[in-house]
This record gives structure tokens, C-alpha cells and sequence, in this order.
């Protein structure tokens, strides 16, 4: 069994990752870290995990070096890369769940960011987007593993920007649920503060903007208009894309490009024409449910959802460790959504 090893692992992202992994037949988790709760079985601070799961939290600031076959750093920004210079030997797999290592252009990241503290790792890191990267991802050592709305926003993107259809701008539009936010308190985050409301915030200035921008960018010369809103539900993220086709191309025809170009991909469902996805059917899972619209003058509307905690994140970071490390890539991620 290959050892793993999660380094912060009491947000939400952790207990993902722990939820999944507790049943892959592969990978065992001999590792779990935190600084606050050092000590402590994390089935004390998960009690749905006792019975299943109850190692001891060591602290993350601990030496961990050579201990694990594959590290996931669920740390905020600017921690990661300080947690993978620590780790980093060419051998262990790393895989970030934060925006430390998703950017190939350290610039970028700076200016979105903070100033960068590991910039010799960034040429060995790749995006960890298996459906388009899986070819880089086989036997990386170091895998920047992809925001949840980029996620969503890129997957429902890429077969037009991959044919050229686009020829206009890209107004994205995203509605996600409170745990992206993550688990620690927050004024914005409260019951009160969400609770029957339905709020933008970011407008403009959202730091997912510049990484769905780069990717975009590699296809096209459009430029991408990203705004996210939060959702009074605890998960989930619904993103619907408007732009404009290099011709008028009917609906069934567009949804026959989708399943040529995700054909074989285990995570991604082609909705049928008429249908749209719902993140109540994502729930819980790594799909991605992807659906569209075309109209005789040439405008387009593509409509995608997630588990932000899971295609989003964790999830989607099992996946890359599977095929980074040969292994079945839908291990432990079979898991049918959940609903009601």
C-alpha cells in the first residue's frame, strides 16, 4: 500500500480526502496534520469518521519529509509553497490544493497573490486537470491542483476553445455554496450573513479570473469576465458561460463535439439537448455535468456544475494522484451523488 499523507487536515478539504481514501485499495492515510488540533483523533473533530478513521493529528510544522508516497497540501495560500519546499525530494508526489503552484508564470500569481517563496519548484509543477492534462500528469511529482470554479468554468469551456468556435468575450457567471469558503470562522460565512440572501462578491477582481484567463489564453485571444456569487446551501457550484460562436452551429451538433471530446473521461456527463445540470446531482460526487444552448444568431450558452469540495478539490486531487502514480483513475471516486 502506497502511504498518504494530508497536511492540514481538518477543513472541509481534508475530511474529503479522508472520506474517499479510507476506501481506496491502494493507498492508505498514515499522515494527518494540523497545528490547532495537534493531538487530537481527528474522529474528535469528525465524529462521522469514528469507527472508520481515528489517527492522531501530529503538527503540521513537524518535519514530515521521506514519511509518505504522496503528499496533499490542503494550506492556505503562500503556506503551501513554504510546506512543498520542505517535502519536495523528486520522488514523493506533491499535490497542492492551493494556489501556490497552479500559475506556470510566477508574475501572474504575484499579481494576484503574494510574493513567491519556492519559484525553482514552479517549472516542475503541472495543472491538474486530468481531462486535458492527463499526459503531462502521468508521473509528475509536483501537481497544481485547479480552483473549484476554474474547474467548473475551463471543463465547460474547452471542447469550443479547443475547436476555435468562440469569437466573443466570456462572461462567466458562478454560484457556489458556503464551504468554499472553507471552515475557518469568517463574518461572511455565518448563518446570519448567508441565510436567505444571494450575493456577487469579488466583482472584477476574483483571483480564480486570472487562472481561468491563462488557460483560455493558451486556445484563444478572448478575454474571460468571471463574477462568483454565494449560495445559502452548504455545497455546490453551478456556472453558466455566455459568449458568442465563429458560426451559427446548431445545439445537438455542439452537444456531438462535447461527447467526441470528452469521450472515455469517467468524471464528465454530456447532458442531452433540452437538459441542464443541477447541482443536486453532483452532490457528493466528482462529476462534472456539463449542458448548452445555441441560437440562430450565433450566441451560446454553456451551463456546468460541481461538487466544489470534490471535482472541486479533493476529489479531483485523488484523481490526479491516480494517474500521476498509474493508478485505476477512478479509484475511491465511484461514489454515486447523493439526493435527496
Amino acid at each position: 500500500m502506497l502511504k498518504a499523507g494530508i497536511i492540514g487536515a481538518t477543513g472541509y478539504t481534508g475530511l474529503a480526502l479522508i472520506s474517499a481514501l479510507v476506501s481506496h485499495p491502494d493507498v492508505t492515510v498514515s499522515l494527518i496534520t494540523s497545528n490547532t488540533y495537534k493531538g487530537k483523533k481527528i474522529s474528535d473533530i469528525f465524529p462521522l469518521l469514528k469507527g472508520r478513521f481515528e489517527t492522531i493529528l501530529v503538527p503540521t510544522d513537524d518535519d514530515h519529509a521521506g514519511k509518505c508516497d504522496v503528499y496533499f497540501l490542503c494550506l492556505p495560500h503562500g503556506t503551501s509553497m513554504e510546506a512543498a519546499k520542505k517535502l519536495y525530494d523528486g520522488k514523493a508526489l506533491i499535490i497542492d490544493l492551493s494556489a501556490d503552484f497552479r500559475f506556470e508564470d510566477v508574475d501572474t500569481y504575484e499579481q494576484v497573490y503574494i510574493p513567491h517563496t519556492a519559484k525553482e519548484l514552479i517549472p516542475q509543477s503541472i495543472f491538474g486537470l486530468p481531462e486535458i492534462y492527463r499526459h503531462r500528469i502521468k508521473g509528475a511529482t509536483l501537481i497544481g491542483n485547479p480552483g473549484c470554479y476554474p474547474t467548473s468554468a475551463i471543463l465547460g469551456l474547452y471542447p469550443l476553445l479547443k475547436a476555435g468556435y468562440l469569437a466573443g468575450d466570456i462572461f462567466i457567471d458562478s454560484k457556489s455554496g458556503v464551504s468554499g469558503a472553507g471552515r475557518e470562522t469568517k463574518l461572511g460565512s455565518m448563518f446570519c450573513e448567508v441565510s436567505e440572501g444571494f450575493r456577487p462578491y469579488g466583482v472584477g477582481v476574483h483571483r480564480h479570473e486570472p487562472e481561468i484567463q491563462k488557460e483560455v489564453s493558451k486556445f484563444s485571444k478572448l478575454r474571460v469576465m468571471f463574477v462568483p456569487h454565494l449560495l445559502p446551501m452548504n455545497r455546490g457550484i453551478l456556472t453558466t458561460m455566455y459568449s458568442r460562436l465563429s458560426q451559427p452551429l446548431k445545439t445537438k451538433d455542439l452537444l456531438a463535439l462535447y461527447r467526441k471530446t470528452y469521450d472515455g473521461e469517467p468524471f464528465v456527463r454530456v447532458m442531452d439537448e433540452g437538459v441542464y445540470p443541477d447541482t443536486r446531482f453532483v452532490r457528493f460526487s466528482n462529476y462534472i455535468d456539463i449542458g448548452l444552448k445555441s441560437f440562430d444568431d450565433g450566441r451560446i450558452v454553456i451551463i456546468s456544475a460541481i461538487d466544489n469540495l470534490v471535482k472541486g478539490a479533493s476529489g479531483q486531487a485523488i484523481q490526479n494522484m491516480n494517474v500521476a502514480l498509474g493508478l485505476s483513475e477512478t479509484a475511491s471516486l465511484t461514489a454515486v451523488p447523493q439526493f435527496p
